[in-house]
């Protein structure tokens, strides 16, 4: 009987595990997660999970992973493979012989430069046990200091804020969400974190960051010095890619694997936050993508592609963030975008349009409350994947339907 093992019991972990069975794979699989948990989503780790810091969003029930056959080993990772002999041995020593292997190793929070290691005072977000840690520490009269202002940074900094600590956001550049999210949009995120109390601070260099007994005290650059009784590190993540490099598969910016998710090594197939990719949609860029979504679907591409279907990828990025009641979403990619053209939504809401310099449509970024942008996100990332060239006019005049423009 096949045995199939999938490293990494996260959410693509699972969802391919779950996607084998739903297409018909009726030989052994296994599911190694190095928590102690079952597989859980992330996203609400910076946002509702810390409010609530009780159990994580599990993808399934223990009982479904039982019911579905699936070897579930918890608390256990992976110190080795041999491509050569097809095995793979865990931390209890034992090993196991695949037939095909797929590696959903994920990303880890970024350590700050500088700082070895993290204490009672000076911490990480990525998994549930951080948000459990994390939590007693966000509470009224308290002061946060975080240092990054990207999504998590200012997801945790919308939460905090929720809780009744004081916020400081610290962010080295010269404006937060730098990388990948339009001017525009980042200054209605920044002016509503400050409409809320937050102190967001950037353009900022840090010297130090020390732990005391009470707090810590991050240095500046300029000699200022911020006490805190919490110091937040949020400063994006890097991928999982030790055990790949010591089996010797290729890396780059991630595990590197082809358009069917395989890796330089046969049978060896690798999906999720822990591969880089090329994107047919954008000319066979090389891209790595960390969301929740990009999970789903590479998990379900993978299972796929382990019975051999040989499927590409072909799906288009999509991100969401969602701050006090606002929500971020963008579709595509920007990069190498000529043309921003903007699209008002009523009370607030607007979504900019990125074409190139042919006129077709590369990405897509919207605010709004609640939903108020999903709907024409969505609309807009299906023009994006069928590499249209809408009419100007008509994409910035909100009384002409996007879906108008799909079916032209």
């Amino acid at each position: 009987m096949l045995h199939f093992v999938i490293i990494g019991a996260g959410e693509c972990g699972a969802r391919a595990a779950f996607a084998l069975r739903e297409k018909g794979f009726d030989g052994d699989i296994t599911l190694i997660g190095a928590e102690p948990v079952a597989p859980y989503e992330r996203p609400p780790l910076s946002k509702e999970g810390l409010v609530l810091a009780h159990e994580p969003k599990f993808v399934a029930t223990l009982e479904r992973y039982a019911d579905q056959r699936i070897d579930l080993r918890l608390a256990t990772h992976a110190t080795d493979i041999d491509p050569i002999g097809t095995v793979v041995t865990l931390s209890d020593g034992e090993q196991l012989s695949y037939d095909k292997l797929l590696l959903a190793t994920g990303a880890s929070a970024r350590s700050f430069p500088g700082i070895v290691g993290t204490g009672e005072r000076i911490r990480m977000l990525r998994t549930h046990a951080d948000a459990t840690g994390l939590r007693p520490a966000l509470l009224p009269g308290r002061h946060i200091a975080i240092i990054g202002g990207g999504f998590i940074g200012l997801e945790l900094a919308a939460t905090a804020r929720k809780l009744g600590a004081d916020v400081t956001v610290i962010e080295g550049l010269p404006r937060v969400l730098k990388r990948g999210v339009p001017e525009a949009v980042a200054e209605v995120i920044t002016q509503r974190h400050r409409d809320e109390g937050v102190d967001i601070r950037c353009g900022e260099t840090i010297a130090a960051v020390e732990e005391g007994a009470t707090g810590a005290i991050v240095r500046l650059g300029d000699g200022q010095e911020l006490s805190a009784d919490l110091v937040l590190i949020g400063i994006g993540a890097q991928p999982n890619v030790t055990l790949a490099e010591k089996a010797g598969l290729a890396v780059d910016n991630g595990i590197a694997v082809n358009e069917r998710l395989e890796t330089s090594a046969a049978d060896i197939y690798a999906a999720g936050d822990c591969c880089s990719f090329p994107l047919a949609l954008y000319g066979g860029r090389r891209v790595r993508l960390e969301s929740w979504r990009n999970a789903q679907e590479q998990g379900t591409l993978a299972a796929a592609n382990l019975l051999g279907a040989g499927d590409s990828i072909s799906a288009v990025p999509w991100f969401w963030s969602d701050q006090y009641d606002l929500t971020l979403q963008i579709a595509g990619l920007a990069d190498g975008a000529t043309t921003m053209l903007r699209r008002d939504l009523g009370e607030g809401a607007f979504i900019l349009f990125h074409l190139d310099e042919t006129g077709r449509l590369l990405a897509a970024s919207g605010i709004g409350r609640g939903n108020a942008v999903a709907r024409d996100i969505r609309l807009a990332e299906m023009l994006i994947a069928a590499r249209a060239h809408p009419d100007p006019e008509a994409l910035t005049a909100s009384h002409v339907k996007l879906k108008s423009l799909l079916a032209a």
